[in-house]
C-alpha cells in the first residue's frame, strides 16, 4: 500500500499493516536537529505520510523591524519571543465591532494557485491536503485581541455573527479554489481549547463557531474530500458536534488533556485521531527510551480497529532534545 492508501484506510477505520505516521517541526527544532545529525535532509529521511501546507495570511517581514511580520489581514506579529514561528500579535487591528469598517484583503490568487500546483508536483505517494489556519476564532482574536473577541460574544452578538460570516465567506472562497486541485483532504486549524475546557465555553462555540465550521466542512465533503481539524486543548465536550458536522479526523490528541483510551472507546468508530505523543510533557522531558515506551503505549491503545495517525501532538518545538526526536523516528520506522 502507498502512504496515501494507508492514511485513507486509517481515516476509514480499517486496520492497517503499519500505522501511518507524521512528524513536523518548528523552524528552531529543525535547525537543532540538522545541527545534531549533521544531515540537512533529515526531515525528508524521517519521512511522513501526510503532506500539507496552511494558508493563514502569508506574513512578510516588516522592513526595519527585525523579527516583526505583517500578514495579509494587517496583523503584525512579533517573533522575538519564545514563539519564533508564528509569534504574537501586538496591536489590535479592530477595537470595536459596533464601529468597524474593516476590509478583508484581496487574495493573491495567483500565488495561492502556484503553491497548490507545486504541491501537486511534489506530493508523491503521500496523503495531500490544502490547509487553512487561523480560521474563525483564531482569525477573530488575532484581529481584535482575545479579550475583545470574548467580550463581543456577550456585548454585541449580532455584530459578531455578521463579522464571523464575513470570515467564513473569505475562507469559503479559498476552499473553492483548493477544490479545483487533486487534494485528498482539507485541513482546518483553529484553536478552541485550553488545558481544561473550551476558551469560550460550549454554548458560545455552538452559536458562533459551529455553524461556520459546518459550512466549510460541507464544501469539502460535497467534493468527496476528507476533513481534518486541528485544535489544541480540551475539546471533549464538542467532539460529538464535530462528528455531527462531518469531521473525519481530530488533531491534536493530547494525552495530558484527554483520557485517550476512553475517548477512543467512545468515538473511535466515527472519528479518527492524529497525535497522541505528547509535545507538552513526554518529548521535551523524557529519556529517549521513555519516548519510545510512551509512543508504543499510545499506539497500542489507538491503533485498534484503525482510525489513528501516529504522531506528536503538535509541531515539535525547540525544547525537544534531538535525541528524543530520533528515538521517536526510530520507533515509527521499526513498527
Amino acid at each position: 500500500m502507498t502512504r496515501r492508501e494507508l492514511v485513507i484506510a486509517a481515516l476509514e477505520h480499517r486496520q492497517t499493516p503499519v500505522l501511518p505516521f507524521h512528524m513536523e517541526f518548528t523552524e528552531q527544532a529543525l535547525e537543532n536537529l540538522i545541527a545534531y545529525t549533521g544531515n540537512p535532509n533529515i526531515e525528508e529521511e524521517i519521512g511522513s505520510y501526510l503532506y500539507y501546507w496552511q494558508y493563514w495570511g502569508w506574513p512578510t517581514e516588516i522592513p526595519g523591524r527585525p523579527g516583526w511580520f505583517r500578514d495579509d489581514f494587517g496583523v503584525e506579529w512579533d517573533r522575538n519571543g519564545a514563539d519564533k514561528d508564528i509569534g504574537l500579535p501586538q496591536e489590535n487591528v479592530i477595537e470595536d465591532l459596533e464601529d468597524c469598517d474593516y476590509q478583508f484583503p484581496v487574495l493573491d490568487e495567483a500565488r495561492l494557485r502556484s503553491q497548490y500546483q507545486y504541491m501537486m508536483e511534489h506530493k508523491g505517494d503521500r496523503f495531500c491536503m490544502a490547509g487553512f489556519g487561523f480560521v474563525m476564532f483564531e482569525r477573530l482574536w488575532s484581529l481584535m485581541g482575545m479579550e475583545n473577541a470574548l467580550v463581543s460574544m456577550v456585548a454585541c452578538p449580532e455584530e459578531l455573527d455578521a463579522f464571523l460570516d464575513r470570515i467564513c465567506d473569505y475562507y469559503c472562497h479559498l476552499i473553492d479554489i483548493a477544490l479545483e486541485y487533486d487534494f485528498d483532504g482539507i485541513y482546518f486549524g483553529d484553536d478552541w481549547g485550553q488545558q481544561k475546557g473550551l476558551i469560550m465555553g460550549s454554548a458560545h462555540w455552538r452559536h458562533f463557531i459551529k455553524p461556520r465550521m459546518a459550512r466549510m466542512y460541507a464544501k469539502a465533503k460535497a467534493a468527496g474530500k476528507y476533513v481534518l481539524q486541528h485544535s489544541c486543548g480540551d475539546c471533549n465536550e464538542i467532539l460529538p458536534d464535530l462528528i455531527e458536522i462531518g469531521l473525519d479526523c481530530y488533531q491534536t490528541f493530547q494525552p495530558e488533556v484527554y483520557d485517550i483510551e476512553k475517548v477512543k472507546a467512545l468515538y473511535g468508530d466515527k472519528l479518527a485521531f492524529w497525535g497522541g505523543v505528547s509535545t507538552q510533557r513526554c518529548l521535551p522531558y523524557a529519556t529517549p527510551q521513555g519516548v519510545k515506551d510512551e509512543a508504543l503505549r499510545v499506539a497500542k491503545i489507538l491503533r485498534k480497529d484503525g482510525g489513528y495517525i501516529w504522531a506528536p501532538t503538535h509541531a515539535i518545538a525547540f525544547d525537544v532534545p534531538p535525541e528524543n526526536i530520533m528515538a521517536l523516528a526510530e520507533v515509527f520506522h521499526q513498527q
